[in-house]
């Protein structure tokens, strides 16, 4: 076994082979950029090297320098991760040549699979079942449109060696193909270095399954179930779970079979996973295989408790597989949310900055089952870097049943605090709560269709109106009494929590009164009579309010604002003050605040880099038109007008570096 490995990674997977290697007695070494010069894995292992600037073309993707990295400190060994080098197989080759083991499959397997065109022609030759398309490298826009005609639409443009939903483009007609050729192949030359793109159909309401293996040097391969990763946005996987709601037993062993079968034509080893396209009758088709650990890899570790991370150590180690296809049992469900550093009520567009305030829920196995995992790189007062992914954590949940997971992990967002950035807890915790996720009726359309014109925080039904009326009245009691106290005008114990109040939750009002049982609270709803029976240990500054309502646990975001607190629960997002009568009429007088007028100019939606002006000043545009292409955490964001207009001066040029909301042209 080896006593050292290097991770040639950054962030949370990085720590991810941290932890397991500590558990095995393996001695780590992270290397790390400028930007994540106090990263938690520099902190987590046992040795730190620094390999270049902060651009991953500067470090993370300089293979010679961490085989440089691996000789300095006497690693015997190297784990990839996800991303930069893990599918790069003369990175590979060249830890053979130094003496230094890849913790990965052969080269020769990176290379027929790492390669679209040439995984599909494996796969077909295998007997897998793979999509209709066209597997020629495509040269040319026009050659684009000729194939995607005769494919018939849609099709799904994507670049041959891409991943992580970079350089693909779904097109509907031959003009999206033009301009989504283009671009997806714009973003492949940044994000991979290599141009080739491929067509192929685009099969109507999918949804997208992969199933995991695991294979040694000895010729043994099991494959451990599957996920389905169908909630996505623009490709970029959101949610996994595991297994799949779509799947029967007998689905589920042909698709891991086929699985099999094509990583023995390839002479597979290391963990992989083959990712297929699926229709809503469950008839499946080869995507791809990623041959590397795939970034939801523990919804499959939390339902079959085998530790992947493990399994590729000891099968690079040269061990034989003690798992044989019999030993595999699907225990329960688990599901993986993945946290962005992106705003969801501006479109997604990415976030960055300094995480001001930290907290994630508490990794736990309770007396029921239950188990919430927190993965995640980063610690409060850390950086969310410009250069990199925007991933912050992958929040896991795995209990008995789907509806238990739905629920814990519905639970563990609400308790998921972050501040000093943007991020998509909201969005998520909206998704848990969504009717047809919960029903299982999912494709990778899901968000497209359920949010057509983006993303807003849902109103509070009754049930929320409840939880949310609650933590606002007893909050703003508590908060009273405090003040009473540290004023000296009465002592704490005789403020009379029992008076009438009016919650006002954005737009609504509920009147509500208190009295005080500590440690419980009666909240009585004045409208219905209700009373409901609220505990907690909450005090002021504290950003989560956890208690029980009538028994069930429950947990609630507040944030301080001025005269009051914005709450966060189930995706719901309000601001919340409490008023007494006179004051509840008073505010009901107040005139709403009109924002500013923005109409007539274009304002960069995220930070990030200026790659191109389309415009001249004095030109007219027309709806639709493409003004500006910005570039923010590696994907391509195309800017167009919004309504016909003039341009009258450009504040931007290609190479800036753009904050939110700067002005980048104005119209008359």
């Amino acid at each position: 076994m080896f006593k050292k490995i290097l991770i040639a990674n950054r962030g949370e997977i990085a720590v991810r082979v941290i932890k397991t290697a500590k558990r095995m007695g393996i001695a780590t070494v992270a290397v790390y950029s400028d930007a994540d010069r106090d990263s938690l894995a520099v902190q987590m292992a046992d040795e730190a090297v620094h390999i270049g600037g902060s651009p991953a073309a500067e470090s993370y993707l300089l293979a010679d320098r961490i085989v440089a990295a691996c000789k300095e400190t006497g690693a015997q060994a190297v784990h990839p991760g996800y991303g930069f080098l893990s599918e790069n197989a003369a990175f590979a080759k060249a830890l053979k040549k130094a003496g230094i083991v890849f913790i990965g499959p052969p080269p020769k397997a990176i290379e027929a699979m790492g390669d679209k065109i040439e995984s599909k022609r494996v796969a077909n030759d295998a007997k897998v079942s793979t999509v209709p398309g066209f597997l020629g490298e495509i040269a040319t826009p026009e050659e684009a449109v000729k194939i995607a005609d005769d494919i018939g639409y849609p099709v799904m443009i994507k670049a041959s060696a891409g991943g992580g939903g970079k350089g693909m483009r779904i097109a509907e007609s031959s003009e999206e193909v033009s301009e989504g050729f283009e671009r997806a192949r714009s973003e492949a030359i940044s994000s991979f270095g290599d141009d080739r793109i491929f067509i192929e159909k685009f099969i109507t309401n999918p949804r997208h399954v992969e199933i995991q293996l695991i294979a040694d040097t000895h010729g043994n391969a099991v494959y451990l179930g599957e996920r389905e990763c169908s909630i996505q946005r623009r490709n970029q996987k959101v949610v996994e779970e595991a297994p799949s709601p779509l799947l029967d037993a007998k689905t589920r062993k042909a698709m891991g079979e086929q699985a099999v079968a094509l990583a023995r034509a390839v002479g597979y080893h290391s963990a992989g996973t083959v990712e297929f396209v699926a229709d809503q009758q469950r008839n499946f088709y080869f995507l791809e295989m990623n041959t590397r650990l795939q970034v939801e890899h523990p919804v499959t570790e939390l339902i079959t408790g085998i530790d992947l991370v493990e399994q590729m150590i000891l099968v690079a180690a040269g061990e034989k597989l003690k798992i044989r296809q019999k030993d595999v049992k699907l225990d329960g469900w688990a599901i993986e949310s993945r946290i962005y550093a992106e705003d969801p009520f501006r479109n997604f567009v990415p976030s960055i900055g300094r995480l001001t305030q930290f907290h994630p829920p508490q990794e736990s196995h309770d007396d029921e089952g239950r188990t919430v995992r927190v993965d995640t790189g980063v610690t409060e007062g850390g950086e969310i870097s410009m250069y990199y992914d925007p991933m912050i954590a992958k929040l896991c949940t795995h209990a008995a049943t789907r509806e238990e997971a739905i629920a814990h992990m519905g639970r563990a967002l609400d308790a998921f605090y972050i501040d000093g950035i943007e991020h998509n807890v909201p969005f998520v915790s909206a998704i848990m709560a969504h009717p047809r996720w919960i029903e299982g009726r999912l494709s990778t359309g899901f968000i497209a269709e359920e949010y057509p014109d983006g993303f807003a925080p849902p109103q509070p039904d009754e049930a929320a109106l409840r939880v949310l009326a609650s933590v606002a009245a007893i909050a703003d009691a508590i908060n009273n009494r405090r003040r009473r106290t540290i004023s000296q005008q009465m002592h704490a114990n005789r403020y009379n929590f029992a008076s009438y109040r009016v919650v006002v939750l954005g737009e609504q009002e509920v009147a509500v009164s208190v009295a005080d049982d500590r440690p419980s609270y009666t909240v009585t709803l004045e409208d219905s009579g209700e009373a409901l029976i609220v505990t907690s240990d909450w005090v002021p500054g504290q950003p989560i309010f956890h208690g029980t309502i009538d028994g069930k646990p429950f947990a609630v975001q507040a944030r301080a604002i001025l005269n009051g607190l914005r709450l966060d629960y189930g995706g719901v997002q309000v601001e919340a003050r409490v008023y007494n009568d006179n004051e509840a009429k008073l505010a009901r007088l107040m005139p709403e605040k009109v924002p500013p007028d923005t109409s007539k100019m274009l304002l960069c939606p995220m930070p990030g880099l200026v790659i191109s002006i389309a415009v001249d000043e004095g030109q007219e545009v027309k709806a639709g038109e493409t003004l500006a292409i910005v570039e923010a955490m590696k994907m391509e964001n195309v800017l167009r007008a919004e309504r016909d207009a003039t341009v009258v001066k450009i504040c931007a040029e290609p190479g800036d570096s753009l904050a939110v909301d700067a002005v980048i042209m104005e119209f008359e």
